[in-house]
């Protein structure tokens, strides 16, 4: 195929473009769509003020937050407290118990006997009053006495005397009590702390002195010292005491 020279292709391109100029001349535009064209920018308008709004709104929030972070300082949670207790009532210690001790017996008023009237004091003793003094004998049959008016016996002041005899059985205690007329009780208080009430006797009258008997049982030591006699009121005023 032989190729068209160029000044032969200028001008059928010369040529074309008056064709298509004419036949444009010849063809009418239709009207501009201008309402169309004015709503679809009004909608534009009011997407991209919206949008613009969101994105506003957005960086103040982020802003606030930020502010808020950087102005408020870092705390660490704080570890609860505990809890504090209520006191209550101060309750005192109970005190330490008292050491035992034997309870004392009750007192017991004197008996009235009369002069020479035998008192079986057990275990084959016995006792009888005189005016002259204390009386006794034991089971070996033989008669003793303590005499109050050979002035060995203050009769002024209170004041106790103590005899004793025992074997295996036991032993018997006797006495006199003298220089009050409100004696009420006699006491004998053996090594081991055990309290015995011994036996009051009185001639009528109340003349001031009288006789008293007890039973203990043997000591385990023949030896053994230590106790107390004592004489009391019916108050349980110490009127005398004598040492064992």
């Amino acid at each position: 195929m032989t190729p068209t020279p160029p000044a032969d292709a200028e001008a059928a391109a010369r040529r074309l473009r008056a064709v298509f100029t004419e036949t444009a001349r010849d063809v009418t535009p239709g009207p501009v769509p201008l309402a169309a064209i004015e709503r679809a920018g009004r909608a534009r308008r009011r997407r991209r003020s919206a949008a613009l709004a969101t994105g506003c709104a957005l960086a103040v929030t982020a802003v606030a937050l930020t502010l808020t972070q950087v102005l408020a300082p870092a705390r660490s949670p704080s570890p609860a407290a505990p809890a504090t207790p209520v006191p209550g009532p101060s309750v005192p210690p109970p005190p330490p118990p008292a050491p035992s001790r034997p309870a004392s017996p009750p007192a017991a008023p004197p008996k009235v006997v009369a002069a020479g009237e035998r008192v079986d004091a057990g275990g084959g003793w016995q006792v009888w009053l005189t005016a002259e003094g204390k009386h006794w004998s034991g089971p070996d049959g033989y008669d003793n006495f303590r005499s109050v008016t050979d002035g060995n016996v203050d009769l002024g002041r209170p004041g106790l005397s103590h005899q004793s005899e025992g074997d295996r059985k036991g032993t018997f205690h006797s006495g006199l009590y003298h220089g009050t007329k409100g004696a009420a009780r006699v006491e004998l208080t053996g090594p081991d702390g055990a309290r015995t009430p011994a036996t009051l006797l009185e001639l009528p009258g109340s003349p001031g002195w009288g006789v008293w008997y007890a039973t203990t049982p043997p000591p385990p030591d023949a030896d053994a010292g230590g106790g107390r006699l004592a004489l009391y009121d019916a108050a349980g005023t110490l009127l005398a005491e004598l040492p064992g």
